[in-house]
């Protein structure tokens, strides 16, 4: 019997708290964004704040795709890719990628238009804007 009544307040207690539990997401869209070397049709970064991941969705234009098919046949001219990411100091920040002593990230503000990319070798770091965005976009979902 009073393990049937502790079940019983278990279930009623877990549906009290998940019933007033809000959840809380951010999601960031940076689209139109142009680049200092190539031409997008499409070039478009999401930034899910709360799962912490950036994708990238581009669209090369024919001229920028043939540049790359010719020194790689497996490049295709539309692709999505999905990085991990992190939040610091108002600052967002991809996963490092590379090694130890040289490594890259990709930088995000959260209320600037450009994107930056972060490299470090030996410790020392440099900072250069790789494309600017014309269209930012904020979406804040609770539920």
């Amino acid at each position: 019997m009073k393990k049937n009544n502790l079940r019983i307040f278990f279930l009623i207690f877990s549906i009290l708290i998940l019933s007033l539990t809000k959840t809380y997401s951010e999601i960031i869209v940076l689209s139109k964004c142009d680049h200092k070397e190539d031409e997008f049709l499409k070039n478009e970064y999401i930034l899910n704040l709360n799962e912490l991941l950036m994708t990238r969705n581009y669209v090369y234009t024919e001229k920028t795709y043939q540049k790359y098919r010719i020194t790689d046949l497996s490049v295709k001219k539309s692709n999505t890719y999905v990085r991990n990411i992190y939040e610091e100091n108002g600052k967002i920040f991809t996963l490092k990628h590379g090694y130890p002593q040289f490594y890259t990230q990709i930088l995000f503000y959260k209320e600037k238009p450009e994107i930056f990319m972060k490299s470090v070798l030996n410790d020392i770091e440099g900072i250069s804007k790789i494309s600017t965005c014309k269209k930012i976009e904020k979406f804040d979902n609770q539920s």
